[in-house]
């Protein structure tokens, strides 16, 4: 592949990025083994097709130009966009995440003065902006895997370093989701006591360095203890995570609330030992009055202190981790939403008891629903006639007035 001297592009160039939007992958590998092709070659914007495939939010396509050597940091933008910008603006959290795991740095400013964590900001989306902002980079943890001064042995395997970076970068709090990804990856509780002391060590580096970051160490704080506890109920032999996971889903007789999720967050925050953080005692002033089951939840809290206020919509998540790109809904109460078919079949046993109820509930809410569009039609009908009325009272009057003004000329 040739390096990039201009920016005046070749035909094999402007074929990738005229096909970035809608070109397969095979389509796109193809073009690129064209020997004049530049991986960083410049349209007359100064974009990069690793620019362009992110803006698109063609995920495949910057793995694929990452793994060809396209400079994440390219920047050449006529307005000072750079390929973290455009994937943030995207409005898709793993885009972003593979930007950053590819090296994207996160304090460069465009042509306005703003960074890519303030760029998703504007056009609200949250996700991305606490991706950026929570980043724990490869080599952070990666530190950990090797002897450090006197060590003979590192804190933490080699093979640890991969996953946990990954749960450490991901957005989700809830503990089943948490739950569904160590059980994804089993080797983190296999060796739980040495990731929970790599977790716990970065906890404290957190709230004791020159700028204290209330906000990593809860995080850490909180997947240390999730790993701990998670641990004990594991199944080596069969590498299974199922009657946990069935725990954590058991909905209470009253109203089908699981209390588990609820009660594992508050004990988590009572075990964080840094009590000055100004972000625990928001945490403890918010939770401690709300009994278990009332709003706000304990995982609304805590995910609005990680990830910010706006990032949560506690309306609309799945009824059994959270999650808020749902996908599923039950088709006989349609009140209850879910991410996923596993998901839905955790809960069935508890939804089962109250879908009677629920669907009452949403029966009800759409005859009122109903009822307040038909007063606004009869509303909006009635100022229609009104109107009417008017305009022919006002015609009347022009009528006489035209008809006094002729008598007065007589």
């Amino acid at each position: 592949m040739a390096p990039n001297t201009s920016r005046k592009l070749n035909d094999a160039e402007k074929e990738i990025i005229d096909k970035i939007p809608s070109a397969s992958i095979e389509e796109i590998k193809q073009l690129l083994s064209e020997p004049e092709v530049r991986i960083d070659c410049l349209d007359e914007q100064g974009t990069t097709p690793l620019q362009h495939a992110a803006f698109k939010g063609r995920s495949d396509l910057c793995e694929l130009f990452l793994q060809h050597g396209a400079d994440v940091n390219s920047n050449q933008h006529i307005d000072g966009y750079t390929a973290l910008m455009f994937a943030a603006l995207s409005g898709k959290p793993a885009l972003v995440r593979k930007m950053l795991c590819a090296g994207a740095k996160t304090d460069p400013v465009n042509r306005v003065n703003r960074t890519a964590a303030q760029m998703a900001a504007f056009v609200g989306y949250h996700k991305c902006v606490s991706t950026i902002n929570n980043f724990i980079s490869f080599d952070e943890v990666e530190y950990y895997a090797k002897p450090q001064g006197l060590e003979k042995e590192a804190k933490l395997p080699k093979q640890l370093v991969a996953p946990l970076v990954e749960l450490l970068n991901n957005s989700y709090l809830h503990p089943l989701k948490v739950s569904y990804f160590l059980e994804a990856n089993p080797s983190l509780l296999e060796n739980s006591h040495k990731v929970q002391n790599v977790l716990d060590i970065m906890c404290e580096k957190s709230m004791k360095s020159a700028e204290t970051n209330d906000v990593m160490a809860i995080k850490v704080n909180y997947y240390s203890f999730m790993i701990r506890n998670i641990a004990k109920s594991y199944n080596e032999k069969e590498k299974s995570l199922s009657s946990w996971i069935k725990s954590l889903v058991k909905g209470r007789e009253s109203d089908g609330f699981a209390e588990k999720p609820e009660k594992l967050i508050r004990q988590s925050m009572k075990e964080f030992i840094y009590v000055e953080s100004d972000l625990f005692l928001q945490f403890i002033r918010t939770v401690s009055p709300v009994a278990i089951g009332d709003y706000p939840t304990a995982i609304s809290v805590l995910t609005n202190c990680v990830h910010g206020q706006q990032f949560k919509n506690d309306n609309v998540s799945c009824e059994a981790c959270g999650e808020i790109d749902f996908t599923k809904k039950c088709s006989a109460c349609k009140m209850v939403y879910y991410c996923s078919q596993r998901c839905q079949k955790l809960r069935y046993t508890t939804h089962k008891k109250f879908c009677a109820q629920l669907r009452k509930q949403f029966e009800e809410l759409e005859k009122k629903n109903k009822d307040a569009e038909d007063k606004e039609e009869f509303s909006e009908e009635k100022n229609g006639e009104q109107q009417v009325e008017v305009k022919e009272d006002n015609g009347k009057l022009e009528e006489a007035v035209e008809k006094i003004e002729i008598k007065s000329e007589v």
